[in-house]
């Protein structure tokens, strides 16, 4: 089956095998900057995630692409949609704000003017929920800003589908993978 593309692959030589093998690793590099660049940019650990389920519909759909960001000295507005990771949990969640809680502090016994946005406590629901998702947050009343990953910019319908496929089917994942890094290593440019 693969038999023709090993024999160009003997054919190339060493040094070219190592060159493309290079090359593969400076674009797999350079999709990693990227990655992290938009996370210094979006100032979130993950500026794009897919949805995973169907509490949201009918805002979001399994498998569409959203886009987040963070900004810290934000506040986060009832009915905002977020992204949320509870400490345990790898998943991230994506629900609306159902209700928020200012958290007023005293510094050397003086009440704050104005709350701060990271001392905002926020409470969330899917839409296509039922309940609220206090249940979600393992023994929390109130989500903190710290457990919120972003707020949802903007989207691209079922895009993440392919997202999904590969992880529920990790062999097309390997497939995929071999295939490009065999396409990487014959190509002849």
């Amino acid at each position: 089956m693969f038999a023709e593309e090993l024999k160009s692959l003997r054919r190339l030589g060493f040094r070219h095998v190592l060159l493309q093998i290079l090359n593969f690793a400076s674009v797999l590099a350079s999709g990693l900057m990227i990655w992290k660049g938009l996370g210094l940019v979006t100032n979130t650990e993950s500026p794009i995630v897919v949805v995973l389920s169907g509490s949201m519909e009918p805002a979001f759909y399994r498998g569409d692409l959203l886009f987040l960001t963070n900004p810290p000295n934000t506040r986060y507005q009832t009915g905002d949609i977020t992204v949320y990771k509870i400490p345990g949990q790898d998943i991230p969640i994506v629900h609306r704000v159902l209700e928020t809680h200012d958290v007023v502090k005293k510094v050397k016994g003086v009440r704050e003017s104005e709350p701060r946005p990271e001392n905002q406590l926020l409470l969330t629901k899917g839409d296509n929920n039922y309940a609220d998702d206090v249940e979600l947050y393992q023994g929390l009343e109130w989500l903190q800003r710290q457990h919120i990953v972003g707020k949802v910019r903007g989207f691209l319908p079922y895009v993440g589908y392919v997202t999904i496929a590969m992880n529920d089917f990790p062999q097309l994942k390997y497939a995929l993978l071999g295939g490009l890094g065999l396409l990487a290593l014959i190509q002849r440019e």
